[in-house]
C-alpha cells in the first residue's frame, strides 16, 4: 500500500504527495513513515532535483499519528518497551531532521535543497510536525481549515520535534496556547500568530510553493536555531524575561490540570529542559519526556478512552446490523432549552427539522435560540450570514402536529411529567407513518414505563442529551424492554449526524450518567452534614480531576430538581431508600430559597450578575465543621468510590454492556477524572484487589453504599482486570 507518492518535474521539483489509500483524511503509520524517508532520501541523493514539495492529495494535509503505532512500538520492544518507544521516536526525528537539513554542509550550511510544505487544509498533530520541519510552510486561504497541535487533548503532547520547534520558532510564551491548550486555529490565524509563513489561495496553492523553492537561497534554509547566536523568544529559562515565563506557566499549568495530568507536566519539563541545550540534545529531551507520558497508565488509559474507544463508538461499534438509517426530517417536540437545543444541533448538520410547542410564540422562542447561537457564532468568524440563513431556513417553529408528516424520527422533549408525555406520544402517532422511530428524551423517566403509551414500542426508544445541547458531546442512547434494533440505529446514525457520541445502555431507573451522577453529588452533601469543611470537599474533588465540585455541580444543575428527583425516587424505592441524611440538607436549602445558581443563591454565593464569589457562610453556620477534618485523601476516595461503584453495579446488572461505553461516557458525559480514562481505567489503575481494600475501609466507615460489588470481588479473587476480561468489545453479559 503507497501512501507517499514522489514526481519529479522536468524544472526539477520532486512533489511528494500524501495520500493514505481508503481513508478521507491522511493519518501517520510505520509504512507512510518508512515511505516518507525513502522519497526524502531519492529527492536529496538526485543531482537533477532543485528542491521539494511535500503536499496531500486530499483536501486536508493529515489529521495526526496513528496512536495505535505507539502502542505498537511499545509491544514490539518486548522486556524493555521504553527503550522501544524511545529508539522509535528518535528514528522518527532522525527524519524531520533530515528534512530540515535537507542535504546541507554541516559545518558551511550551505548546499541544503529547499523543501516547502504546501498544506491544502487540516493539519493537525504530526500533519502540523512534518511542516515545521519543513524550511518553509505555505496554507492555503481554507477557512474551514484547523492547523495546530492537539495532542494534549488526548493525554499526550507533540513528541515527534512539533514541542522543541515550535517553542523556538515562537518563544515559550507565544507557543503556549498551542502546546498546552492544543489551539487550533484557521490559516490566516495561524500565520498571524507566525505557525505559518504564507496562506495563497486555494488554487495557487501548489504554483506558489514551487515559486518558492526555485527562488529559495541557502539562508532560507537554514532555521534560527541552527544559526550562530541564536537567541530563543521572549528568553531562555535562564534570561530575566523568560524565567518569569517559567514560573507562570509552571503555575498555569499546575493551577488547570491540578496535577493529575502527566502530559501538561511533562510537556512543560521538555520544553523547560530542551531550552537549556543545543537543539538536537534538545530534541532526545523531547523524546525521553514523550516516553515517559507514553509509560504512564494515565496517558495510555486517556488515549483509549478519548481516542480509540471514542472514535469506535462513534464509527458504530455497537451498532445492530440493519441498514442504513439517516434521518432525514425530525421532529422535536418542546422547545424549551433541550428541544431548542436538539433542533438546532439537527439543522446544523443538514437535516430538516419541525419544532413544535403548545404556543407559536414559545415555538418561535425555540427557534430564536438557534439564531442566538448562529449569531454568536458569526462574532466570533465561524458562522457566515449564508450559512445562518440556510440554518434556519431548515427549522419550521409551529403547533400544527400535522407538520410532522414525513418525519422519520421523533425527539420528544417536554416536561419530565409522563403524563404530559404519554399525551404528546399519542398525538404524534396519529400523524407520522407507521416505520416513525419516536425517541424521548429523559434523564430519569424509565423507557419501558414511558413506551406503554406507544402503540409501537419496538420503535419507542430514549435519547438522553446532556445540557447545554450544543456543547456536549454525549448522547445517552436508552433500549427499552421492547426497543427494536432499527430503533437502536436509527438513534446511533442520529447521533453520528449531528457528530456526538454515543452510548447504548439499557433500561433502568437514572439509565448510567445520572445513577453515577446522583452518588457524587449526594456524598458530597452527606460530608456537609457530616461537618467535613465544604472548601476541603470541593478542593478534594478539583484535585482528583473532576470539573466541578459535588456542591457546586448541584448549584448548576439547581436544587429544587434535586428535590423532585429525591421525592420520586423515594416514591419508587420506599423503605429501601438509602439517602434520608442528604435529603434533609437538600429540602432545608430549598426551603431557605436557596436554589442554586439561576436563584443567584446555593451551595455557593453569588453576586447580582450571577457570578459566584464563594461558598455560602450560612452553610457552615447550619452545619457545623467538625473540629478534626479528615485527610484529604479520604474524601478524595469517598467521590471517585461512589462515581466507580455504581458504574460496576450498572455493568454487573446489564444496564452497562460495554465498559468502553462507561468510560467514554464518563468522561464526556459528566467529566469524570478525564486523566484517569474513566472509571473501569481507573479501577485497572489500582487494580482490583487493592479496590476492594478500600473499598472494605470505606464500607466499615461509612456504610454499605461503599461494598465491593461482588464482580469487582471475583476479580480481584482470579487477579483480573477491567479491560483485560471486557476490553476490545467483549460483552459484559
Amino acid at each position: 500500500m503507497t501512501e507517499f507518492h514522489y514526481a519529479k518535474d522536468p524544472d526539477g521539483i520532486a512533489t511528494i504527495t500524501w495520500d493514505v489509500p481508503g481513508k478521507s483524511m491522511n493519518v501517520m503509520s510505520f509504512e507512510g513513515l518508512a515511505e516518507l524517508d525513502e522519497c526524502i532520501d531519492r529527492a536529496l541523493a538526485d543531482a537533477a532535483v532543485k528542491g521539494v514539495i511535500i503536499t496531500s492529495g486530499k483536501k486536508d494535509f493529515a489529521g495526526g499519528m496513528d496512536l495505535n503505532i505507539l502502542a505498537r512500538m511499545r509491544d514490539e520492544a518486548g522486556e524493555n518497551p521504553a527503550q522501544g518507544l524511545f529508539d522509535g521516536i528518535m528514528r522518527m526525528h532522525g527524519l524531520l531532521r533530515k528534512i530540515e537539513r535537507a542535504g546541507m554542509d554541516p559545518k558551511t550550511l550551505k548546499g541544503g535543497k529547499p523543501v516547502v510544505a504546501a498544506l491544502p487544509g487540516t493539519a493537525a498533530g504530526i500533519g502540523l510536525e512534518v511542516p515545521l520541519a519543513c524550511h518553509r510552510i505555505i496554507a492555503a486561504d481554507n477557512p474551514k481549515a484547523k492547523i495546530g497541535l492537539p495532542e494534549i487533548m488526548v493525554g499526550l503532547f507533540p513528541g515527534a520535534g512539533g514541542t522543541t520547534r515550535l517553542v523556538r520558532k515562537l518563544g515559550p510564551m507565544a507557543a503556549a496556547p498551542f502546546l498546552l491548550e492544543g489551539k487550533m486555529q484557521e490559516p490566516k490565524k495561524i500565520k498571524a500568530a507566525g505557525v505559518v509563513d504564507e496562506v495563497v489561495p486555494a488554487g495557487e496553492l501548489l504554483a506558489r510553493a514551487k515559486e518558492w523553492v526555485l527562488s529559495a537561497k541557502d539562508a532560507d534554509l537554514v532555521k534560527p536555531w541552527d544559526q550562530k547566536g541564536y537567541k530563543m523568544p521572549g528568553g531562555a529559562p535562564y534570561h530575566p524575561a523568560g524565567y518569569m515565563t517559567f514560573v507562570g506557566a509552571n503555575a498555569m499549568v499546575m493551577g488547570r490540570t491540578m496535577g493529575v495530568y502527566p502530559a501538561a507536566k511533562a510537556l512543560l519539563s521538555a520544553v523547560y529542559e530542551g531550552a537549556l541545550v543545543p537543539f538536537d540534545a534538545a530534541l532526545r529531551i523531547e523524546a525521553r519526556w514523550f516516553v515517559n507520558v507514553l509509560m504512564n497508565p494515565s496517558s495510555s488509559a486517556m488515549i483509549r478512552s478519548l481516542f480509540i474507544n471514542k472514535e469506535a463508538l462513534e464509527k458504530g461499534a455497537n451498532r445492530p446490523s440493519v441498514p442504513d438509517q439517516s434521518v432525514k426530517k425530525v421532529g422535536v417536540l418542546g422547545a424549551g432549552m433541550m428541544g431548542a437545543g436538539i433542533a438546532h444541533v439537527s439543522a446544523s448538520a443538514g437535516i430538516e427539522v419541525v419544532l413544535i410547542d403548545a404556543t407559536q410564540e414559545a415555538a418561535d422562542r425555540g427557534k430564536a435560540h438557534s439564531e442566538a447561537l448562529l449569531d454568536k457564532g458569526m462574532k466570533r468568524g465561524k458562522v457566515t450570514a449564508e450559512k445562518k440563513e440556510e440554518v434556519l431556513s431548515r427549522i419550521s417553529a409551529t403547533t400544527d402536529y400535522a407538520a410532522l408528516e414525513g418525519c422519520d424520527l421523533i425527539v420528544e422533549a417536554v416536561f419530565e411529567d409522563p403524563k404530559v408525555k404519554a399525551e404528546v406520544t399519542a398525538r404524534t402517532e396519529a400523524v407520522v407513518g407507521a416505520d416513525c422511530i419516536f425517541a424521548t428524551n429523559t434523564s430519569t423517566l424509565p423507557i419501558t414505563e414511558l413506551a406503554r403509551a406507544s402503540k409501537r414500542p419496538d420503535q419507542f426508544i430514549g435519547i438522553h442529551f446532556f445540557s447545554p445541547v450544543d456543547k456536549m458531546m454525549l448522547v445517552e442512547i436508552i433500549r427499552g424492554a421492547e426497543t427494536g434494533d432499527t430503533a437502536v440505529a436509527k438513534a446511533l446514525d442520529f447521533v453520528r449526524q449531528i457528530r456526538k457520541t454515543p452510548i447504548v445502555v439499557n433500561d433502568a431507573r437514572f439509565f448510567y450518567a445520572n445513577r453515577c451522577i446522583i452518588p457524587y453529588i449526594n456524598e458530597g452533601i452527606r460530608m456537609v452534614r457530616e461537618g467535613v469543611a465544604p472548601a476541603l470537599i470541593e478542593n478534594a474533588a478539583k484535585l482528583v480531576g473532576m470539573p466541578l465540585g459535588p456542591l457546586q455541580l448541584v448549584d448548576e444543575t439547581s436544587i429544587d430538581l434535586g428535590v423532585k428527583i429525591a421525592k420520586a425516587t423515594r416514591a419508587a424505592m420506599g423503605d429501601t431508600y438509602p439517602d434520608g441524611e442528604v435529603d434533609e440538607v437538600l429540602f432545608w436549602m430549598a426551603d431557605e430559597g436557596r436554589l442554586g445558581r439561576k436563584a443567584n443563591a446555593g451551595f455557593y454565593a453569588y453576586d447580582e450578575a450571577g457570578k459566584r464569589i464563594g461558598l455560602w457562610e450560612g452553610l457552615s453556620a447550619k452545619y457545623a465543621e467538625a473540629a478534626e477534618q479528615p485527610d484529604l485523601s479520604e474524601v478524595k476516595h469517598r467521590l471517585l468510590f461512589s462515581q466507580v461503584l455504581e458504574a460496576v453495579r450498572a455493568l454487573e446488572d446489564g444496564v452497562l454492556t460495554d465498559i468502553r461505553e462507561g468510560d467514554v461516557g464518563a468522561i464526556l458525559g459528566w467529566g469524570f477524572a478525564p486523566w484517569s480514562g474513566g472509571p473501569f481505567s481507573w479501577l485497572d489503575m489500582l487494580g482490583a484487589e487493592r479496590a476492594v481494600n478500600l473499598c472494605s475501609g470505606l464500607a466499615a466507615k461509612f456504610g454499605p453504599r461503599f461494598a465491593a460489588p461482588d464482580l469487582l470481588r471475583e476479580m480481584a479473587a482470579r487477579g483480573e482486570s477491567f479491560y483485560g476480561r471486557f476490553g476490545a468489545g467483549k460483552k459484559a453479559a
